[in-house]
C-alpha cells in the first residue's frame, strides 16, 4: 500500500484520473438505480447530467495543474486521451447501461445482440479516430497555452501512443473483419 500512496503523491493527476473513471460508474449506476428502481425520473436525469461533469473537472484539474507549476508527465497526457475516449465512447456506455437496468429493473425489452460486422468495426474505429482527435486537441492546447516546451515535453510523446491505439484498432477491428468476418452479421 505504501507503493500505491508514493505513487499517487508524485502523480496526484493519477488520482484526479482514476476518480473520474470511479465518478463515471458511480454517477450512471446511481442515475439507473434512480431511475428503474426507485422510479424517480428527475433525480435520475440529474444525476445522469452529472456524468459528462466528471470530464470537466478532469480538465480542469489538469489545467490548474499544468497553470500551477507542475511539469507535464505522463498521467497529464492520460487526462487528456482519458477526455477525448469519455466524450466520444460514454455516450455509447450509457446507453448499454440504460439498455440492461431499462429489462431487468423496468420489465423493459432485452438489450439488443451485440453488433457484429463491418459496418460496425468501420463505426467504432470511427470513433477511435475522434476519440483520438479530440485527445490531440486537448494535447495540443496544453502544449501551446499552458506550458513552456520543458514544461509539456513530455506531452508530445502522447502523439505517438496515439497512432499506435489507432494503428492496432484498425488491424483488430476492421481490417480483421475484412480479412476474417463472416459478413454482416448484425443478429447473432
Amino acid at each position: 500500500m505504501d507503493e500505491i500512496g508514493k505513487f499517487l503523491a508524485e502523480n496526484p493527476m493519477a488520482a484526479v484520473i482514476a476518480g473520474g473513471e470511479i465518478g463515471f460508474w458511480v454517477l450512471l449506476l446511481a442515475g439507473l438505480a434512480v431511475r428503474y428502481v426507485l422510479r424517480a425520473r428527475r433525480a435520475s436525469a440529474v444525476l445522469l447530467a452529472m456524468v459528462p461533469v466528471i470530464d470537466v473537472v478532469v480538465l480542469v484539474a489538469t489545467v490548474l495543474d499544468l497553470q500551477g507549476g507542475a511539469k507535464a508527465n505522463f498521467t497529464h497526457g492520460l487526462a487528456a486521451v482519458y477526455l477525448g475516449f469519455s466524450a466520444v465512447f460514454g455516450p455509447g456506455m450509457v446507453r448499454w447501461a440504460d439498455a440492461r437496468f431499462a429489462h431487468r429493473f423496468a420489465g423493459g425489452p432485452p438489450p439488443p445482440p451485440k453488433r457484429r460486422g463491418r459496418r460496425h468495426e468501420w463505426r467504432e474505429f470511427g470513433k477511435c479516430v475522434l476519440a483520438c482527435g479530440l485527445s490531440a486537441a486537448a494535447l495540443l492546447a496544453a502544449i501551446f497555452v499552458i506550458g513552456t516546451p520543458e514544461q509539456v515535453a513530455p506531452l508530445w510523446d502522447w502523439f505517438p501512443r496515439l497512432g499506435t491505439v489507432t494503428a492496432v484498432w484498425l488491424v483488430t477491428g476492421p481490417v480483421w473483419e475484412e480479412l476474417f468476418g463472416r459478413g454482416e452479421r448484425v443478429r447473432p
